[in-house]
């Protein structure tokens, strides 16, 4: 069965929730583009994102977001893949939602701890307990991301291909992929 994206697919969710692989997995599979706005915002400032929390604050890190995926959502369809924290914006949300087909990848907090428990690369977990902040986090952002108008829930035992078939039969069974 070959698919085609009628419009761009947003994933949204929690830093380790996979947002990243399976958007890389999702794209090559429907034969379109892979985005990440964290991609985007790192090479155009030649910056980590911890760098530019650090130097800049997590505001101007926010706003260079929403202007990175503005332009990204102006394109032709592809797989986008956001930060973990762009989805709050109530200003991200109405775009998004306007032009995307938003999926939330849930994944629980065991789950998001066993993959990000090891990297230095998340300046929002650089705190004395980064599983409670991690906990804070998801309880804090979970309304948000509610608001998806797809839910997959990742489960562990998934490998990338099993949740990338999850998303696919979620899309299209809500009309986003034309099937031929």
């Amino acid at each position: 069965m070959q698919a085609k994206l009628t419009k761009t697919v947003v994933l949204v969710g929690m830093m380790g929730a996979g947002k990243t692989a399976i958007g890389r997995s999702l794209s090559a599979r429907l034969g379109v583009p892979f985005e990440d706005s964290d991609a985007e915002i790192v090479t155009a400032s030649k910056l980590s994102i911890a760098e530019i929390f650090e130097r800049y604050g997590e505001p101007f890190f926010r706003e260079k977001e929403t202007q990175v995926i503005e332009r990204l959502l102006e394109g032709p369809p592809c797989v986008l893949s956001t930060g973990g924290g762009a989805w709050l914006s109530d200003y991200n949300r109405k775009m998004i939602a306007e032009k995307a087909a938003v999926v939330w990848l849930k994944a629980d907090l065991n789950l998001l701890w066993s993959r990000v428990r090891h990297k230095d690369t998340r300046p929002l977990l650089r705190t004395p307990n980064p599983k409670k902040t991690l906990s804070e986090l998801l309880e804090a952002r979970s309304p948000a991301y509610e608001q998806a108008a797809f839910q997959v829930a990742t489960q562990a035992q998934w490998s990338i291909d099993q949740t990338t078939d999850a998303v696919i039969n979620r899309l299209a069974d809500a009309g986003v992929l034309e099937t031929s």
